[in-house]
């Protein structure tokens, strides 16, 4: 470090070496007071660029986290509304197969019979009405056509569930015609009621399905919502300003800027003493 000679008035080598080291102090002081304004200990890339990178590395995991969590939601919303259909329809079979069961005891006349069957057309009918209506975005859920569908459950491209609800809850479980659910005779109720079994047991399968599948989804969403809040303090670790400590350091550079502005005013005045030679 160069020393001045105080004899020398033409330089003055104290006071450019305290402006030097005032000028470091105010740089220091406004990356700290940026700091404690945004929040953000890396406030741009050439502050820290591998921890930039990192950081941002974090924050897209981050984000892809959230929307997969939004998507797990969505899933769920839409396996919600296939299983109320599905329910519906099992409440339907439910009342058929009391019909049937009725009918196929012998104390019933024709009357009877074909009071039986009118209802049991009905509900058929109304089991198609529902197979067709329930959707999810304009995609129907029940009819057979909803497979091989897959659901985006994570950040990366493998992080996906597939599902399908093949079960068929209309013709293909429980077709309703003149041969299938006949109620004529106690006979012909028998046979009926083994098809309306049938069609209970596959909407039960079909239940189980989504209802596994949900709790899987819960499962699933639970993680990422600790996945995302873990992504986020990791990030935070390295992006975020440690604001207690910046408090401290602006307080103690603030101390010595005021310090090196006196010793720089000293530093102007200290070539004054060479007057005194000359009195």
């Amino acid at each position: 470090m160069p020393v001045g000679d105080f004899s020398r008035i033409n330089t003055n080598i104290q006071g450019l070496q305290t402006l030097q080291a005032l000028k470091a102090l105010n740089a220091q002081l406004g990356a700290t007071q940026l700091r404690l304004a945004t929040g953000r200990r890396i406030t741009e890339v050439a502050d820290d660029a591998a921890g930039f990178t990192i950081a941002k590395n974090f924050d897209a995991r981050a984000r892809g986290l959230s929307v997969a969590f939004d998507n797990v939601g969505q899933a769920k919303n839409l396996l919600s509304i296939g299983e109320g259909g599905l329910q519906n329809v099992s409440n339907i079979l439910v009342t058929m197969r009391e019909k049937v069961t009725q009918a196929a005891s012998d104390t019933l006349g024709t009357n009877e019979r074909n009071a039986i069957a009118t209802q049991l057309s009905d509900l058929a009918a109304e089991i198609g009405n529902i197979v067709s209506e329930t959707t999810f975005n304009g995609v129907k859920l029940l009819d057979g056509t909803y497979t091989g569908k897959v659901f985006q459950t994570g950040a990366n491209a493998t992080d996906s569930f597939a599902f399908a609800i093949t079960q068929n809850a209309g013709a293909a479980s429980l077709t309703v015609s003149s041969t299938d659910l006949v109620v004529t005779t106690a006979a012909n109720a028998t046979a009926s009621l083994a098809k309306v079994n049938t069609a209970i047991d596959t909407i039960n399968v079909a239940l189980q399905s989504i209802g596994s599948t949900v709790a899987r989804l819960s499962v699933k969403e639970s993680t990422l919502s600790i996945a995302i809040t873990n992504t986020q303090a990791a990030q935070s670790r390295i992006l975020d300003a440690d604001v207690a400590r910046e408090q401290l350091n602006a307080t103690k550079l603030q101390i010595q800027q005021q310090l090196a502005t006196a010793q720089l005013a000293q530093a102007n005045q200290s070539s004054q003493g060479l007057l005194a030679l000359f009195r």
